[in-house]
Order: C-alpha cells, then sequence, then structure tokens
C-alpha cells in the first residue's frame, strides 16, 4: 500500500505575530502549493533526500545560491525529527506501534522561506502519512502543538502554533491563544468562518527575498520577554485587530477589512525592519488602491482589492518590482 498525504501552504490573513504571544489570528490555505508525503512498507525505514538536501555541488556558487534559497537544512531533518515526535507521543500515550518499516520520501512547491509555513508543511503532511501507516488516530486540537513541537523542541526553531492550526483545520481559521484558555485545555480555541464572507484577496510573494523565520521570531521573542512596551502593546493591537475582523466576517461587511490588514502591517513597520523590498512590496500594492501586509514572516504580503482591473494593474506593478502574484485557492474545487 502507498500512502500519500499533502499540506497546503498557508497566509496569516490578519493578528499575525501576535499568535506566539497569547493573541489572535484568522489565517487561511493557500492550495496553489503543497508539501507532499509518499510514505510505503519496506524492508528498512529510510528517507529518502530531495534537491534541497543534496551535499554535492559544481561550484563554490552554487553553494552558496543553495544556502541562500534553502537555508543550510532541507527536509530531511524535518522528516527526521516528526518521526521521533510521533514515536514519542505514541509511547507517551501507551500505543502500540506495528512492528514494520517503510520508506518515505517528499516533495514540495511551496516557494521557500517567504512566509508560506513550508517547513511546517512537510512536518504536517508526515505526521498525516505516519498516522494512516500505523493508523493511529491524533486529535485534531492536539496535533497543531505536536507538529509545533517538531520545530520548536527537536530542531531549536522559534516558532508559533497558527501555521499548524491552519494546515491541520485548513480552509479559513479564526485563532484565539488566550492564556487561561492555553493553560486550562493545552490548545487555543480555534473557529472556522467561512471563505466565502471574505473580500477578494491576492497573494504577492519574491523568492529572493528567502529568510528564515525563525530568526525574525527570535528578535521578537526576546525583546517580548525582556519587557519591551513596544512589542507588549503590539502583540495585544494585532490581536484585536484579528477580533474586529472576525466580527467584520460575521456581520458580512468585508469593505472594512481593508484598513485593518493595513493597520497590522503599519503596527508591524513600528516594532521591527521589515527590509527595503518588503516594504516596496507593501507600498507598490497599495498604490495600487490595495491593501497590504505580511502574510508570515516576510517575503511573501497579502491584502484585498477591488475589482479585476485592479487586480490586474497588481499583477503589472508587482511583477515590476520582481513579485509574483496570485489569487489565493482556499476551498477545495
Amino acid at each position: 500500500m502507498i500512502i500519500r498525504t499533502k499540506a497546503f501552504a498557508r497566509a496569516g490573513l490578519i493578528g499575525n505575530p501576535s499568535d506566539g504571544y497569547h493573541g489572535k489570528t484568522i489565517s487561511l490555505i493557500i492550495r496553489n502549493f503543497s508539501a507532499n508525503i509518499t510514505l510505503y512498507q519496506t524492508p528498512e525505514l529510510e528517507i529518502i533526500p530531495r534537491i534541497q538536501d543534496r551535499s554535492i555541488f559544481n561550484t563554490i556558487t552554487e553553494l552558496v545560491d543553495d544556502v541562500n534559497l534553502n537555508g543550510y537544512y532541507g527536509g530531511v531533518r524535518l522528516i527526521k525529527a516528526t518521526i521521533k515526535k510521533f514515536y514519542d507521543y505514541c509511547y507517551k500515550n501507551g500505543i502500540s506501534l506495528e512492528d514494520k518499516n517503510f520508506t518515505i520520501r517528499y516533495d514540495t512547491n511551496i516557494p521557500r522561506q517567504v512566509g508560506m509555513a513550508g517547513s511546517s508543511a512537510i512536518v504536517t503532511a508526515t505526521f498525516r502519512a505516519l498516522m494512516a501507516f500505523y493508523q493511529v488516530d491524533i486529535p485534531k486540537p492536539i496535533l497543531p502543538n505536536l507538529i509545533l513541537s517538531v520545530e520548536t523542541e527537536e530542531l531549536g526553531i522559534t516558532a508559533g502554533l497558527q501555521d499548524r492550526v491552519i494546515q491541520v483545520y485548513e480552509n479559513l481559521v479564526y485563532m484565539d491563544f488566550d492564556k487561561e484558555i492555553m493553560e486550562k485545555q493545552g490548545f487555543g480555541n480555534y473557529s472556522y468562518l467561512d471563505p466565502k464572507l471574505l473580500p477578494k484577496l491576492y497573494i504577492a510573494y519574491k523568492n529572493q527575498l528567502s529568510e528564515v523565520s525563525g530568526t525574525v521570531h527570535s528578535s521578537l521573542r526576546t525583546r517580548y520577554d525582556t519587557g519591551d512596551k513596544s512589542v507588549i502593546n503590539a502583540m495585544k493591537y494585532f490581536a484585536d485587530l484579528a477580533e474586529q475582523a472576525r466580527q467584520c466576517l460575521i456581520e458580512k461587511k468585508p469593505e472594512k477589512l481593508k484598513a485593518l490588514l493595513d493597520a497590522n502591517f503599519d503596527k508591524r513597520l513600528e516594532i521591527t525592519d521589515v527590509g527595503a523590498q518588503n516594504l516596496e512590496m507593501v507600498q507598490v500594492a497599495r498604490s495600487c488602491g490595495a491593501s497590504a501586509k505580511f502574510a508570515g514572516s516576510g517575503g511573501c504580503i497579502i491584502g484585498t482589492y477591488e475589482d479585476e482591473d485592479m487586480y490586474w494593474k497588481l499583477m503589472g506593478k508587482l511583477s515590476g518590482v520582481g513579485a509574483n502574484v496570485l489569487q489565493p485557492i482556499i476551498m477545495e474545487e
């Protein structure tokens, strides 16, 4: 039996990056891109690497280009850490795993390190494959915590729950990570919103702006933990924006999202350096009449637009600064 699983890219619509600070967010799936896992039973356990995992290069320039795009590690370490966490979970919960081995390989077309959660997509898809192979059911609210622990505990990467929640739940989700709620039940309150309530959305990203998200989050975490009032207040502000956005959708007033999304980015600009090219993407999008904010840690923006004329204007102007533009597919067709 061959098991095939996948997890999609995602975009933080509003509230990010407060998810790692007991905040609130709304996030959506981008079905245009996915990480895919293939797993099948074999005599030995083997993880098959992809080109991102290679250690042979034609020139030193090729090595440097690869590091700039993919970082120092590919997907094998993610899969290896996921398998360990899956085993640890089963052992801790008294779940006996059948004595059998497998070969696992991954493939992904999610743009690297531009804020679309490509790494957590590989982990999520791997968990799904292991659950199917060993016929283990992990409760939906718990699974994002396990996925997050792969990166934070096993690999030492600073990250939040938002990416993992939306990749497990999919579609469009409002997330409340209130501290008391988290301490009481071990996870946040997650609720679906109807994607049909959303205004027209676009995504734009630049591959050459790839940056390891853990580096960005690590700086904010340090400032937050040391009592930086500007960061602490910003996280509360982001959470409030997410709550306002949720109400706008429930009340079917999507036109109000434009100002809220812009406010999210503007506040982020007050507390951290976003980089000249990131800022340029936002400014170019806004010059077309659209709203714009980061979809993640940088390299990718999300926003609203009014009509097809504005969308084509966005495509023209953003492509002029080297950005790719698309309309996110959120629901299954």
